[in-house]
């Protein structure tokens, strides 16, 4: 308990959630609208296709894609450069109080350009646009109703867990995000938690009415015996060491991108924009947010080998398209690359194993939702979020047991790697970067050093 855990009264608690109920509602209507207009603008390439063709279909994408890429780039560096990447990171700092969401510039960049980034083809996702779009619909409902202090932060966080529960339509999920991920930060009291739940409720209920009713990809998957729980700690176990070497090279990519931007402002975009529109018709599998590739190699069940080479591609495709600052998420690339590397494992286990894998009632489709689930923990370290979130996107509640084994091993193997949850360490790096460029603007700032080590 912290100071804000004092006793109020049943009308301020009543008013709280009034203002989550809000805040989540204004998400929803953020976030509604977010995920249907992508679901409309990432088919132009099979427009375009039935105008143009061969090479010349090859270079219109790729000069598209490269056109929305630097678009993007621009008007995020220029109106509101906190609006590039994630979002989740400046809301932790936010809630920690060591960064600010200006939400009259990230709201309308985050939504303009996050459309566009994720629309022209780019592997991002489009959680952590509609997080940082809950927190700054959050924030409006504050100044609209006079929230100040504590609650503020509170509701903060709660309009970041319904922009989660916007991008996915997994409210429970969102609960335990902000539980979970933010239990550093969160202020923590009766009022404020009831605040999240009814965030997540609204939000979810205006996104769904505006966008839709469903799980974002029903899978089917049949219960797994309880003698294939070895398997399944072992496949997290090798997802652990994936999510440390995703982690190191998305940050490793960041500063590269970094490089660039300093000696050639715009050259990196371009260069990452026109790969990945060419892709958009050389190799469509190995581009894009991922939730329509999952479903089709679910379906399609490729080979171990062309599974294997296509999440080699997505994840290369995912840090560079992260590393141009253009506004996306890290969860939906997150979840396409382990579903190719669980769908492959499985298939190796079922050559390894015929006999016992259909006894043990195993498909690789099995694997791959699992796999999803475990990914997830050994990146963003919060294992909790990855089993409801997976259950809730998958409907596949009958593998619960063995989603929380390869959790648990996954985020073992990647503690005992060294590896450290992805977005304490990008919000590491945004405030290093923001105490050089106050230092070199203005000389040493003590509070500045302060808020880097409270990181």
């Amino acid at each position: 308990m912290n100071a804000a855990d004092k006793p109020d009264t049943p009308w301020q608690q009543a008013y709280f959630v009034a203002v989550a109920l809000v805040a989540g509602a204004l998400t929803g209507v953020f976030g509604g609208f977010f995920h249907l207009l992508i679901d409309q603008i990432i088919e132009w390439p099979t427009w375009l296709a039935r105008h143009v063709e061969g090479w010349r279909l090859i270079g219109a994408c790729a000069l598209i894609t490269m056109m929305a890429t630097v678009f993007t780039v621009f008007l995020t560096r220029r109106f509101a450069p906190e609006a590039g990447g994630s979002g989740v990171p400046e809301i932790e700092g936010a809630i920690e109080g060591v960064r600010e969401v200006r939400w009259q510039r990230v709201l309308p960049v985050k939504f303009i350009a996050g459309i566009v980034a994720i629309g022209s083809g780019h592997v991002l996702g489009r959680e952590g646009p509609t997080i940082h779009m809950g927190g700054s619909a959050a924030l409006i409902a504050t100044d609209m109703f006079g929230v100040k202090g504590v609650d503020r932060r509170a509701l903060l966080a709660a309009g970041a867990g319904a922009g989660l529960a916007c991008a996915f339509n997994a409210p429970m999920a969102a609960v335990l995000f902000v539980i979970e991920e933010t239990r550093r930060q969160f202020p923590y009291t009766f009022r404020t938690y009831m605040g999240v739940f009814a965030a997540a409720i609204t939000g979810t209920a205006v996104s769904q009415f505006i966008s839709g009713m469903r799980p974002e990809l029903p899978l089917a998957a049949g219960q797994a015996a309880l003698a294939s729980l070895p398997l399944f700690a072992l496949l997290g176990v090798v997802l652990g060491a994936v999510g440390v070497l995703f982690n190191a090279c998305i940050m490793a990519m960041l500063d590269v991108g970094a490089t660039w931007q300093k000696r050639a402002p715009y050259a990196w975009p371009a260069l990452v924009g026109l790969i990945v529109g060419a892709l958009l018709v050389v190799a469509p599998r190995t581009v894009t947010g991922g939730e329509r590739v999952i479903s089709e190699i679910a379906v399609a069940t490729p080979g171990a080998a062309a599974l294997l080479m296509l999440a080699a591609a997505r994840f290369i495709t995912s840090v560079s398209s992260y590393s141009t600052g253009m506004p996306g998420g890290i969860f939906a690339p997150i979840l396409s690359l382990a579903a190719c590397l669980g769908l492959a494992f499985g298939l190796f286990v079922e050559m390894a194993m015929p006999g016992s894998f259909s006894g043990m009632n195993l498909t690789p489709v099995s694997f791959g939702i699992v796999a999803m689930a475990a990914l997830f923990s050994a990146s963003v370290r919060a294992p909790a979020v990855g089993v409801v979130l997976v259950m809730e996107l998958t409907a596949s509640y009958a593998l619960t047991l063995p989603t929380l084994t390869a959790c648990l091993s996954a985020s073992l193997v990647a503690q005992w790697l060294g590896g450290r949850p992805i977005y304490g360490q990008m919000l590491e790096r945004t405030l290093a970067l923001a105490g050089a460029r106050h230092r070199a603007a203005h000389g040493p700032s003590i509070g500045l050093a302060a808020d880097s080590d409270r990181s």
